[in-house]
């Protein structure tokens, strides 16, 4: 099972990207977000050093108050190990628990922490719950949020327990989910003429559709999305049709809730929800924007992109 990072609704920001997670809120601190995102692609044993000397530049960096929590992870070989850095209201926390640390600067630093279930990202608060119908699994990129919590598959995958190794009972055969491994079998009498044990293959349902946003985000159409700058009010979100997809935008050129993404079997759709800028479609070989009549479904087709505000989306579908 893979790692999965839900990302709590909120104005400030969240980011992702390889073994790093950031919450940060710094409104017109541009110079140390900017630090701060190029950390999360820092790895290896220097990465200590690296924090420490950005935790020397924070105050030169932020114009005004700035409250942060950046957390490198380092799964690699089940290590399990981790470097964080915070400041202000943030404070980093795994399954549950502060993570404490030494004072650098004027922000706190911690070296060498073990990783458990779970990692949180966000202001400092008690253990951070994930409210009801928050499903937003950021990849990697950047949107907003005001905090994450990031489900470690390394931890996950250590409770899996393995089938018998001994030989089956005669007349039956294991079958295993595709994300649980051979821990969630299931036994399935079966008997082939003359006695023979059979093994039954049984192919796995066409991957899900994706939506491969231009910063890097990537989010699974696996159910209706509601994409927006603040989806979480829409109709079809409160009423739990459909899933909330919040996009950053500084720009200030997306509506709340922009355009929704809708799935019917195979076929999937995007549909304006009468934003005040329009939502565009193109082709993967067209050179010019279509806009969408607001309220009328559009089909798309892999390779199409789609342009709300300023973000460009790329929809990628399997072949059946």
């Amino acid at each position: 099972m893979p790692d999965r990072c839900e990302v709590l609704p909120g104005d400030s920001v969240v980011a992702r990207r390889g073994g790093g997670l950031l919450w940060v809120d710094a409104p017109g601190s541009p110079a140390l977000v900017a630090a701060l995102h190029a950390c999360l692609g820092v790895a290896g044993p220097g990465a200590d050093r690296v924090l420490a000397a950005v935790a020397g530049q924070v105050s030169r960096l932020a114009d005004g108050p700035a409250s942060f929590a950046l957390v490198l992870a380092d799964t690699s070989g089940g290590t399990g190990a981790g470097v964080a850095l915070w400041s202000g209201k943030g404070q980093p926390a795994v399954d549950g628990v502060p993570v404490s640390g030494s004072s650098v600067d004027g922000c706190t630093l911690a070296a060498g922490f073990s990783l458990g279930q779970t990692l949180y990202v966000g202001p400092g608060q008690p253990a951070a719950a994930m409210p009801p119908g928050v499903a937003l699994d950021l990849v990697e990129g950047t949107v907003p949020g005001s905090g994450a919590l990031l489900q470690l598959a390394a931890a996950a995958s250590s409770a899996v327990v393995a089938p018998p190794a001994g030989p089956l009972p005669s007349g039956e055969s294991y079958t295993a989910g595709s994300d649980a491994g051979f821990g969630s079998s299931s036994r399935i009498p079966s008997q082939a003429p003359g006695g023979e044990q059979t093994a039954f293959w049984r192919p796995e349902p066409p991957a899900a559709p994706v939506l491969r946003f231009d910063d890097g985000m990537v989010v699974t159409v696996d159910e209706d999305l509601v994409l927006g700058r603040r989806p979480d009010g829409h109709d079809l979100v409160t009423s739990g049709n459909a899933r909330p997809v919040p996009i950053a935008d500084t720009q200030n050129v997306l509506s709340s809730a922009h355009a929704a993404i809708q799935r019917s079997g195979r076929e999937v759709s995007l549909t304006d929800l009468g934003s005040l800028n329009g939502t565009h479609v193109a082709g993967p070989e067209a050179t010019e924007w279509t806009q969408l009549e607001p309220g009328v479904p559009h089909p798309l087709t892999d390779g199409d992109r789609l342009l709300l505000g300023w973000t460009v989306i790329t929809f990628e579908q399997t072949p059946e």
